[in-house]
């Protein structure tokens, strides 16, 4: 049996960073549903349980411990390997469920020690800081390589830890979000009038605006709806772009099935106790 419409889907851009594309004949719902599932339910790696060993820093064991939590860590190769932790029959954490990473520094020089993501050591290379993916020649201007900063250690002063990160996704944390934006737009030229301009002549116009260069905004569909979409999604680095969008769909699909199969257990159920 055919379908009332049948979704196409249409990429723009794709870059090492974030995807453009378009999707058309299909509803504001499933559109707005792919858009809540790219941000919220597709699983990524993150620091979740860490132990302080010493800490003699200026700052205090939970505000590092929060930073840790939030440094993005490479999951495209090995999320989909790890049960979540609470599938999990281990007592604590183990290889089937997480992943142990270190970090032990200690400064022994004058100058302070600037302690960032390149002194993490990850027992998986397949989960390892996100801008430790890259080792080239290339810094900034001050001499620092693009890593992120942890802490600076005054002479004497030691950081250890142990960390394990663990499966998640960012409806119960943001920690675990593969995205920094998401970009959805359906009305670019205010045609449904989905907003009200305070002027619309000075309101700027959408990247992808059909309308002349002295128009402000298109004129007023009363039955239109909405049926092209424009998504741009950014990612942290956690996972590549095309990666978020399939797993995202896969999400989405499951829910869908998962919502039938309980809805066919039920009719089961009912007609066995009607006859």
């Amino acid at each position: 049996m055919p379908y009332a419409n049948q979704p196409t889907l249409k990429i723009l851009e794709l870059t090492d960073e974030n995807i453009k594309f378009i999707i058309e004949k299909t509803d504001l719902a499933v559109a707005n549903s792919l858009r809540r599932v790219f941000i919220a339910e597709v699983c990524t790696l993150a620091i979740d349980w860490v132990q302080i060993q010493q800490n003699t820093s200026v700052l205090i064991d939970e505000f590092l411990s929060h930073r840790m939590g939030l440094i993005p860590l490479t999951s495209d190769e090995i999320v989909d390997q790890l049960q979540n932790f609470r599938d999990c029959s281990c007592v604590d954490y183990c290889r089937e469920c997480s992943v142990e990473l270190t970090l032990d520094v200690r400064c022994n020089e004058e100058t302070p020690r600037h302690v960032t993501t390149r002194d993490l050591i990850s027992s998986n290379l397949k989960c390892i800081p996100v801008t430790s993916k890259v080792r080239d020649h290339e810094t900034h201007g001050d001499g620092s390589p693009d890593d992120i900063l942890i802490c600076k250690l005054r002479k004497g002063q030691h950081l250890k830890m142990k960390m394990y990160a663990r499966k998640g996704f960012s409806k119960e944390h943001n920690k675990w979000s593969p995205c920094s934006a998401v970009g959805f737009e359906y009305d670019p030229d205010n045609a449904l009038r989905h907003t009200t301009y305070p002027m619309a002549s000075e309101w700027p116009k959408s990247d992808y605006s059909e309308l002349e260069e002295e128009q402000s905004q298109a004129v007023y569909e009363v039955y239109g709806k909405p049926e092209k979409f424009w998504y741009n999604i950014e990612s942290i680095g956690s996972l590549k772009p095309e990666n978020i969008v399939l797993t995202g769909l896969q999400v989405l699909k499951k829910k869908l099935m998962d919502l039938q199969n309980h809805f066919n257990n039920e009719i089961a159920k009912e007609a066995l106790y009607i006859g």
